[in-house]
């Protein structure tokens, strides 16, 4: 059976002209600086993100990790969301690697972070009994708030309150350019305020595998250090890095289809009895729902349904639902996706 696969856009393949520049890609022993792949591909991303340097990781989970502990000391303290990405599903990276405490305070409707609940969560820098406050991280866009992006403007305040408090900011940029591209706005207007970022090239890039973190010239030479430390020093993998380069040379501008085409699956799910659309998704290309008390099925059992239809999906939680469009989602498998839910719910 082929298979709508509406579970996450890091089930994106890549493309032809990634396989083709894969099997073409210059290499050489990258721990030693010597991958010319991978090197254009970090100065490539630092170029675009408007940083001095850019670090090829296997993953955006040893990005910000890398990052995080390139920042920050044993002791010291990262202001984050509650539902962000870094507190909920890495691992407890920063924690149980770095010894870095997170403090987590509620994330606003549009998943920004109040400056005032920041302002609250600074610790008094000379009390013996407290961590240090070092770093506030946010998330652009943030998954489990819709997928919302998180506009220049605050990113910008945000930026200046942080760096007047003499404290650093790293943004979890995962989705960083549906973010750029759903605004409408450079990729820099977005990261320049900001001293560190990390960006996925596997999610909706289509990239096979990896994320580039970037920032200052020394701060990447730290977090080199320490992704050696995590075992992320690989060899020839300019054979990785080829894909990436024509991602960001070919992927980035047709984002706009996978928004479009979310738009679309929420106006076809719209019109099912039992779904109820959270208020102003799709952001992006996620589309986050609840099921009215009408529904009695539980998520697990319409996973089941939908999967023997052909559709793959994967529930947020027991009554909310997310699916994320991406390159190899196209009309058809929208219309397929939104019969299939009609049945199921029928």
């Amino acid at each position: 059976m082929e298979y709508v696969d509406l579970r996450s856009d890091t089930v994106t393949k890549p493309t032809p002209a990634m396989r083709e520049a894969m099997a073409k890609a210059e290499v050489g022993d990258d721990v030693y600086g010597d991958d010319p792949t991978i090197n254009q591909l970090q100065d490539m991303a630092a170029d675009k993100l408007g940083k001095q340097a850019g670090l090829f990781v296997p993953s955006g989970t040893m990005g910000n990790l890398a990052g995080i502990l390139a920042h920050c000391g044993r002791g010291d303290e990262v202001i984050m969301g509650q539902r962000s990405h870094t507190f909920l599903h890495e691992g407890g990276g920063i924690s149980t690697l770095g010894g870095v405490h997170s403090c987590q305070i509620k994330e606003q409707e549009d998943g920004s972070l109040s400056l005032g609940d920041i302002e609250a969560a600074i610790r008094t820098p000379d009390d013996d009994h407290e961590p240090v406050t070092r770093l506030i991280e946010v998330e652009n866009t943030h998954n489990a708030c819709g997928g919302l992006p998180l506009s220049r403007a605050y990113i910008q305040r945000l930026s200046a309150f942080a760096h007047e408090r003499g404290l650093i900011v790293h943004m979890d940029g995962a989705r960083l350019f549906n973010s750029a591209v759903a605004q409408g706005v450079d990729v820099r207007q977005l990261t320049g305020p900001v001293d560190s970022v990390t960006f996925c090239l596997s999610k909706g890039l289509s990239a096979p595998v990896g994320s580039v973190l970037c920032g200052s010239a020394e701060f990447i030479r730290k977090a080199r250090k320490i992704r050696k430390h995590l075992g992320g020093g690989m060899r020839q993998a300019g054979i990785l890095a080829a894909a990436g380069i024509v991602a960001l040379e070919t992927m980035v501008e047709r984002l706009a289809e996978d928004h479009s085409r979310a738009r679309y699956l929420a106006e076809g799910l719209s019109e099912i009895a039992g779904i109820v659309l959270e208020p102003g998704t799709p952001a992006t290309n996620m589309l986050f729902f609840g099921f009215a008390d009408s529904v009695q099925l539980s998520v697990s059992q319409i996973e089941q349904k939908l999967a023997e239809r052909g559709i793959l999906t994967s529930a947020a939680s027991a009554r909310r639902y997310r699916l994320v469009t991406h390159c190899w989602i196209d009309d058809a498998g929208v219309d397929k996706t939104v019969a299939a839910f009609r049945e199921v719910l029928a």
